[in-house]
């Protein structure tokens, strides 16, 4: 086995060992957002683990949090000694501490869907680090993975594992609602998890097959002359010769440079990386 396979994450239902100095940071973190009533939700491989019962080892601990919401959690961050910057202004803030980082998510990386209040709402309290605070749920977990598609990260997996677990109990209105704009991306998911779990394609209630089914049958029986090329928000690099040499437009782009709701440089303490 190559060194870059081994270093590859493994699921396993068993919990990793925390060093115990990560443990008390991520700690500290949780517990003084909590304390200045920033609005968030656990997410990334804790999340995960609340959802299915599968663990990674993660040196991160990865929160979901509003744009605006961003300065005042850096603020929290700073006294708990990290160093805080915008690593993507579309998306992710990022505090380090050591070894030891924060991830502050506010949307998707091309710019197709926002982190807003009802995903904090609608979040289920749990204990994460012995601490009781809001957990992503499901739905929006999912709708976040839909665009993790590059060549170096696929996140179908977890979708397939999210949806293995969940199905059953989703509120699939809110995932549609979530996902609609890009309703194919749902469909393809859900193809996959049917192609993986063959015997669990019933977890999926067959008013939503039957709804993207006909939807699918409608779209490619007729013309898309109008809709634009849109490999670039599966990925801008393996896409990047039908921009930049066969003259496709650019959605990535478009969507990134008049994205809404930025992140603010605001309270950090040292330039991007």
């Amino acid at each position: 086995m190559s060194e870059d396979r081994a270093e590859l994450p493994v699921t396993s239902s068993e919990e990793p060992i925390w060093a115990p100095d990560a443990y008390e940071c991520y700690q500290g973190v949780v517990r003084g957002l909590l304390d200045a009533n920033i609005p968030f939700a656990v997410s990334g491989g804790f999340a995960f683990h609340y959802h299915t019962g599968i663990w990674r080892t993660t040196k991160d601990l990865d929160l979901v949090t509003l744009p605006e919401a961003v300065p005042r959690a850096f603020e929290v961050l700073v006294r708990e000694g990290f160093e805080t910057y915008v690593q993507d202004p579309v998306w992710l803030a990022k505090a380090r501490r050591g070894d030891y980082f924060v991830d502050l998510i506010t949307g998707v990386g091309n710019a197709t869907l926002t982190v807003e209040q009802p995903w904090i709402d609608r979040a289920k309290e749990d204990e994460v680090l012995g601490i009781r605070c809001r957990i992503l749920p499901t739905e929006e977990m999912i709708a976040s993975k839909l665009f993790v598609t590059r060549r170096e990260r696929f996140d179908g997996a977890d979708i397939a594992h999210l949806l293995r677990a969940c199905a059953h109990d989703l509120d699939w209105d809110r995932l549609c609602s979530l996902t609609e704009p890009h309703w194919q991306m749902l469909y393809w998911q859900l193809v996959l998890f049917s192609y993986i779990y063959p015997a669990r394609t019933g977890d999926v209630p067959a008013s939503v097959w039957r709804e993207l089914t006909e939807r699918f049958q409608k779209t490619i029986a007729t013309q898309q002359r109008s809709q634009p090329f849109r490999g670039s928000l599966i990925d801008p690099k393996m896409f990047a010769i039908d921009v930049d040499e066969w003259g496709e437009r650019d959605l990535y782009r478009e969507l990134c440079e008049n994205y809404p709701h930025r992140l603010r440089e605001a309270n950090t303490t040292r330039s991007k990386e």
